[in-house]
Formats: structure tokens, sequence, C-alpha cells
């Protein structure tokens, strides 16, 4: 695990110069890899790659990057894991390759070197983003993993070609030219994330999950893929499973085992996030079967009991025989890290899971360097309570007329979302929905719309219009919304998950584990998205996955052979935080300043009065947009932080113009 970037200077550099932009852009990226540095530069091509090291295999300086194939034609740096390397390794010593040391970075470089760089690689199996230099056919290549757990950003600005592994990385370069995109702001409002593969800057953009870019020294660039997500859940549906249920069973026992056992390769220690939910304890149960030694596992415990998963994880745990620690933590330590959030993430970033998942990071990375996690399974497996609910609310509305649907959406919103939620204080804890006043809103918007895919998109929206809060921006939206997924997919949660797979998650759940993990230099795997697992999940039939069964079914037996369910039976909690209630408290100052007329104006971005009325409901107790409210926060306070981004120059450095 590492950070990587780089600069191809067309138009010509000095060495001196081209090193020095090497360097800033590389530094900026020592939180990633504190293990070691590494710049490679050709003053003839104008190129220069950076790497900072995070070491977890093959630690000697043999693992040392940028890295050079032994034929010099090809310079690779690379950020992430390749779990299938040794078998690819075996296959080019039969092809007479000769290694020097123990790394995957070789055997991808060597890779490129007998089989070129596409063939190579879609032969991988990993997380991973690369960058690679071809010397003969001066041309550059970029790639990045499947489902995109490890980012790479990139631009090019007339005859430069910037990249690397986070923005700050280009930001240190003196071409940079940053510009903000008003599409990007208003689709950051609907979603607290920025969807691929725009980014909060005009002409700078994020590389898509199994995206490919071949750079040549001359023209625009060639933006692919290597492999195809709507193409693996097309070929699926005409390619079903045909096993009977027990069989499925052992299958997926089979792909989880090889797919967590691969990620348990490392000379560094090792260890793994547990919740106590189906998807950790399913991935620790695994490990701890692969494992001649009780596994280390890491969770957190809140003071609130709305929060803290703490006693479910530990249950697990006592179950399974695995090291575990449960790590206290005080409201005053999580709102800590809100300071911290818009430089750890140097694009505007909002999930509020980011604060914990910021916190177990850290405090693992204390005991271990790498951790597993259960990310991904509420995609594949069709996890979400929204999708279920989504479906349930769609599938008799369907049948009632529009005009009524919506007089009844009137009925709703007539009570307020604390009246709703007071009748709910009722309920058993351990049988009552949070948020329930909060939800029955959200129900009475999506009653009124026409389609279930419109449904859905209101359903993850925080807002229905946003380009009424930010002047002259026309909301940008990822391609998979646009590509009706109604003819890929017939099944309504089918498409849910397989949007959410193209979009939350590597934009929004992937984003937040990366930069709150590499913040620390704590690097985490996630088993449940091996790309074999997920074409073996799109081969299943519908009914084995999602409605006519109970939420993660097939992987729920298979937890089942090591976990009994009743230690991990409980309503869906997720890893959240009680943000009403800070922002209202503890937090109210802060809000109170980013939210001021002087804080709003900076940059002529919003509709001022629209935002402060927000705001203002918000104040007197409407709780039904806060995650709108925690978004305009997030941008402000990024904004502030970044508006004059410091870059390098070859004299020294030098202010960025004013973002407007």
């Amino acid at each position: 695990m590492c950070g990587i970037s780089g600069t191809w200077e067309r138009n010509g550099c000095g060495l001196q110069d081209l090193k020095r932009r090497a360097s800033a852009m590389t530094q900026t990226l020592s939180h990633r890899g504190p293990d070691d540095s590494g710049i490679w530069l050709s003053e003839q091509a104008g190129i220069a790659f950076g790497q900072r090291r995070l070491a977890i295999i093959d630690l000697s300086s043999m693992g040392h990057q940028p890295m050079v194939s032994a034929n010099g034609r090809y310079t690779i740096t690379f950020n992430g894991e390749v779990y299938n390397f040794r078998e690819l390794k075996a296959e080019l010593e039969r092809c007479g390759v000769r290694f020097r040391g123990h790394s995957d970075t070789e055997v991808i470089v060597e890779g490129f070197a007998q089989w070129g760089v596409k063939p190579t690689i879609t032969r991988l199996n990993g997380m991973f983003a690369i960058a690679a230099w071809d010397s003969r056919e001066r041309q550059l290549f970029l790639a990045r993993d499947r489902m995109g757990e490890k980012p790479l950003y990139w631009a090019i600005f007339d005859g430069l070609v910037l990249f690397g592994s986070e923005l700050k990385a280009l930001r240190a370069h003196p071409g940079w030219k940053p510009r903000l995109n008003r599409g990007a702001i208003a689709a950051f409002l609907r979603h607290g994330y920025v969807p691929g593969p725009s980014t909060i800057y005009e002409a700078v953009y994020k590389l898509p999950p199994a995206g490919f870019v071949r750079i040549a020294s001359a023209g625009g660039p060639e933006v692919g893929a290597y492999w195809d997500l709507a193409g693996v859940v097309s070929q699926g549906q005409r390619n079903t499973l045909r096993a009977d249920e027990e069989g499925l069973v052992d299958e997926l026992e089979a792909l989880l085992h090889d797919a967590v056992s691969r990620r348990m390769i490392a000379d560094v220690p090792l260890g793994a996030f547990l919740s106590g939910g189906y998807d950790s304890s399913t991935v620790v149960a695994l490990m701890q079967k692969a494992s001649l030694r009780p596994v280390k596992t890491f969770t957190i415990s809140f003071d609130n009991p709305a929060f803290d998963e703490s006693k479910h994880a530990e249950a697990v745990a006592r179950h399974l025989g695995t090291e575990h620690t449960t790590f206290p933590v005080s409201g005053a330590e999580a709102l800590g890290v809100v300071p911290k959030l818009a430089e750890m993430y140097d694009e505007p970033f909002a999930d509020p899971s980011q604060i914990p998942t910021q916190i177990v990071s850290a405090l693992t990375r204390k005991s271990v360097t790498v951790a597993l996690s259960g990310d991904g399974g509420d995609e594949l497996f069709s996890g979400y309570d929204r999708y279920q609910a989504t479906d349930n609310v769609w599938r008799p509305s369907a049948r009632i007329p529009l005009a009524l649907r919506r007089l009844a959406a009137s009925s709703i919103r007539a009570v307020p979302p604390g009246t709703y939620n007071g009748i709910a204080r009722r309920v058993p804890y351990f049988r009552r929905m949070p948020r329930v006043g909060q939800k029955a809103h959200r129900l009475a918007q999506i009653l009124s719309e026409s389609s279930i895919d419109s449904m859905y998109y209101h359903t993850i929206s925080h807002h229905q219009n946003p380009e009424t809060l930010v002047k002259g921006s026309q909301e940008v939206r990822t391609a998979c919304w646009r590509q009706a997924p109604g003819i890929l997919l017939p099944d309504p949660v089918d498409r849910m998950r397989y949007l959410d797979m193209c979009t939350y998650l590597p934009d929004d759940i992937l984003t937040k584990v990366d930069r709150a993990s590499m913040a620390v230099a704590l690097e985490v795997r996630v088993p449940l998205l091996d790309h074999r697992l997920v074409e073996w999940v799109w081969r299943l039939p519908s009914f084995q996955n999602a409605r006519a069964r109970r939420p993660k079914h097939l992987l729920r037996r298979v937890l089942a052979r090591y976990v009994p369910d009743r230690l991990v039976e409980r309503p869906k909690m997720g890893f959240g935080v009680p943000l009403p209630d800070w922002l209202r408290g503890p937090l109210r100052n802060w809000a109170e300043d980013l939210m001021s007329e002087a804080s709003l104006n900076e940059g002529d971005i919003f509709y001022i009065d629209a935002i402060r009325s927000l705001w203002e409901e918000f104040l007197s107790g409407d709780n039904a947009r806060y995650f709108l409210i925690w978004n305009i926060l997030i941008f402000q306070a990024w904004h502030r932080r970044w508006r004059y981004a410091p870059v390098a120059d070859t004299g020294g450095s030098r202010e960025a113009s004013l973002l407007n």
C-alpha cells in the first residue's frame, strides 16, 4: 500500500525542475507511505514518477519503487496489493523471467514486459492503482482495480499530464489550474460525495473502477476499461447458477475462504475490524479458520447505546476465540476528528461514518499494519434496508393512481418528524427502528415518484434539486444512472444494488475506508470485493439473493457454520454518530461560523438565502434534512481549507489563484 504521483511535461522540462516538482507532489502523500520514498524520472521524455511506500510484502529494498523492468522498457509506480502474484510469478518464471526480489510490484512490471500492459492488468486479482511508462512507445498507462478500492486522480492541462492517489498531489504542481466544478458541488449536496468520474474541479477526473487510460506523447487520452460490471451482470443473468441451495452455500464458502486467505498474506502484523454484524463476522470467522493462532480483532465502543456495537462484536470474538480489543471512545474524541476532515478528505466528502472509521483505523494501527474489513457485503448480498423498503413501498403503491399517492404523502408530512420519533421511543430498544420520523417523511417524498428507479434515486438523495442551492450549476450524474438499468436488470432489488455498486460503493464506502485508513498508514483489505466473488454473486437467481429471501440469506448460511444466529441476529445499526445533537450542541459555534452570510458568500457559490433558511429550520428542531446540512458544512470547511491551495514552483512556492 502506498501513495503514488507523477507528472509528464509533454512540452519539455529541465531535470532539476522535473525532480523538484515530482518531489513536491510525492511529499504530500507521506502519510500514505511512511516507510520509504522514491522518485524516478526521464529528462528526455519529461516524465517523473513518485512513490511513498507502506511496506507490506518484501520489506527489503527489493520492493523499492518506482521500479523498472529488467529489460528497461517499463517503469511502474503502484499502490495496492495483488493477491495472486505468486501464481503469476510462477507463470512468468516458466517463461524464463528471473526475479530479483519477492514483491508483487516486480511481478506486475515483469508481466508488462512479458505479456503487455493491458493483458497483465486483466490477470491481476487485487486492489490497485497503477501508472506505467512505456519508454519504447513513449506512452503512459493508468489503471485502477475493478471495484475501485484504490483511488487515482488524473488531469491534462495543455501539454501537462498529472496523476496521484489524492488531489493534494496534483495541487502541489505549479501547472495546477484549479477551478471549481459547480455541477459537482450540486451532486455533492445530493449525495454527500462527488460521483465519479467527476471531481470537485473542472477538467480533473477520478479514474473509474476498472478504468484503463493510455496517453501518447501527442493527442488526447484513450479512456476505456479492462473489465465491465454491466457486462458481468448481463452475462450473469444469461448464465445463472443451477445448484441447489446447499450446493450454493458450499460454493460461496469456498470462494469466501479463498478470498479471505489470499488477503492474509503479509510480512507485517495483520488483524480485522469486527462489528459483530454478518459481513465482518463472516470475514473474521474465515480468517480464524485459516489461522494457526488467534486473529487480532478490533472494534470501538461509544457511551451512546444507539451507536455502540461493541457488545455484539465481543460476543462473536469470544465464540471464535479471537484476540479482541475494544477501544472506548468518548464523545469528545469523536468530535475531535471533525476539524481534521477537510485535510484528510481533500475532496468534499460527508458520510458521517467517516468519523468512527477514522477513529477505529487510528486505534487499530497501534497494533497492526493491515486490517481486513467486511465492506461490500451490503451491495453484494442485498443487505441495505432501503432495498427492501423501496421495493415494498413501490409494489403496492404502483397500483394506486399517482394523484392519490401524492395525497397520502401530504398527510404523512403533516406530522412533524419529532412526533414520530416520540412514538418510536415507546418501542423496546432492540425492536426500535432508528430515525423513524425522518424515514416517514422520506417515505412521503418517494411516494410521489412515477417509477421505482426514480423512487430509489429520491431515497438516496439528500436534496431533490440541489441546483436551486448552487449558483450556475448543472448537476453531474454518473453514467450508470443514464443507462436505463431496467433493461439490464428486470428485478428492482437487483437494479438498486447494481446502481450502488457502480456509484455509492466506490465513491462513498471505499473512498471513506481508503482516506480514513491511509491517513494513519493502515492498509485495509476487502475480501468480499474479490472480483471472482462479485462475478459469482451476479450469477445467482434473484430469489436467492434478494426479495424472496431474508437479506444476505446465503451469506448468513455460511456464517451459521461458524457463529450461531443468536449472536448476530439484530436490526442493522450502521456506523453512525449523533449529528443533530452535535450540530445543535458542541459543534454549534463551528457550524454557525461556516453558515454565516460572510462565509457563505465566499466564492459566490451558494444562494445564501436558501442555505440560511435550511439552517434556521434545522435549528428550530427540524431534522428532516440534517444530512444536507452536514453536506453544506463539510463543503464550507473544505472550501475554507483549500480555497488558496499552496503549490510548488520551480523557484520555491506560491499561492494558487482564488478558486471560483
